[in-house]
């Protein structure tokens, strides 16, 4: 018991300083870089307002918080998503996870976002040279989570976050750690769950696309390439803290509620709520909302729901998930998942 404190109380202490370095309050909105890993993944917490890191467990808690993984009752999990995001942007997404017995969970993730084809210009062709680029971002992770008891979990992801533009690309890695409380206070059915996310060292820009030709003056030399030196840019690291609810109804019936506080580094701090109905574990209805401290033209999104159904194969449960999320100004995102337990 007292080494279980012990490790409580350390990544505690490690979560909340960590939080205190990078969080901004929105002091240097706009700064950050690797937008990538802001976008958020899983139709089922999509749909409850993306407000479930406490209350999420398997595969499923994957991006919400790395320590849900291990609260996880099946061997293996393989889930994939599609998600039509903002302004034409396909998001794909695909991750499988191991149970060890013993050892802990062990999972692999990878999420693709493509803006599809864009015309290559210069001042000589502002309309086009008839060559396209296809910007594309990569965030490829892997996951270590384990019970320490029956109550407390804790997880850590490493991501390696790749961008590339036409012949210009920034790489560099990205870690995420997690907690999650189990019936808290011993009250049945109240979860508590804290996690950091995108700590990571700052990525610069590289590739012969910053080569450019110039002249060097008092130089009796052609024009030569040289190259431009972008500037290094941080990631969006967050600080999360959530609380969830399951109230005991009857053997069919339940209900979630789910509530989280995100401390942003380069945006205003951010409020979600949201809650799941389910019906005979098969057919669950959800439903969410986010609204930001302060009122900000940048933030676009405030309702979410979606739908679930759970069906029992041969030794194999399938779950398929829809949801829909609001966006003030480029439509509504819709996001489709299957998982396949073993």
């Amino acid at each position: 018991m007292k080494n279980t404190f012990r490790y409580l109380t350390l990544a505690a202490i490690i979560l909340f300083g960590v939080g205190s370095v990078y969080a901004g309050g929105g002091n240097r909105t706009g700064t950050a870089g690797a937008a990538q890993l802001l976008v958020p993944v899983g139709a089922r917490g999509i749909a409850m307002g993306e407000s479930n890191i406490a209350s999420a467990t398997g595969l499923e808690a994957l991006f919400w918080n790395p320590a849900g993984v291990a609260i996880m009752d099946n061997s293996a999990t393989l889930t994939f998503s599609h998600q039509d995001y903002i302004a034409d942007i396909g998001v794909e997404y695909g991750a499988v996870a191991a149970n060890f017995e013993g050892f802990g969970v062990l999972s692999f993730s990878i999420k693709s976002l493509g803006i599809g084809d864009i015309a290559v210009t210069t001042t000589e062709h502002p309309d086009g040279t008839g060559q396209t680029f296809s910007p594309r971002n990569l965030v490829a992770g892997i996951t270590f989570a384990k019970r320490l008891t029956d109550k407390i979990s804790v997880g850590v992801t490493a991501n390696i976050v790749s961008e590339t533009i036409d012949q210009v690309s920034a790489s560099g890695f990205a870690f995420n750690v997690g907690v999650a409380y189990q019936d808290l206070a011993d009250i049945s059915g109240l979860s508590f769950g804290v996690v950091m996310k995108n700590i990571g060292s700052q990525q610069t820009f590289d590739g012969p696309g910053l080569l450019t030709l110039a002249n060097i003056d008092d130089q009796n030399r052609p024009p030569n390439f040289v190259a431009i030196n972008s500037a290094a840019f941080d990631l969006p690291a967050s600080f999360e803290i959530g609380l969830s609810y399951a109230p005991q109804i009857d053997e069919t019936n339940s209900l979630l509620i789910t509530s989280l506080f995100q401390n942003n580094n380069f945006s205003e701090d951010t409020y979600k709520f949201g809650f799941e109905y389910g019906y005979d574990n098969i057919l669950f209805l959800r439903g969410g909302y986010q609204l930001q401290a302060k009122a900000s033209e940048n933030f676009i999104f405030d309702y979410s729901a979606g739908i679930g159904i759970n069906y029992d194969l041969t030794g194999v449960s399938l779950q398929v998930d829809y949801a829909y999320k609001h966006s003030e100004f480029f439509g509504g995102n819709h996001i489709f998942g299957v998982s396949f337990k073993f």
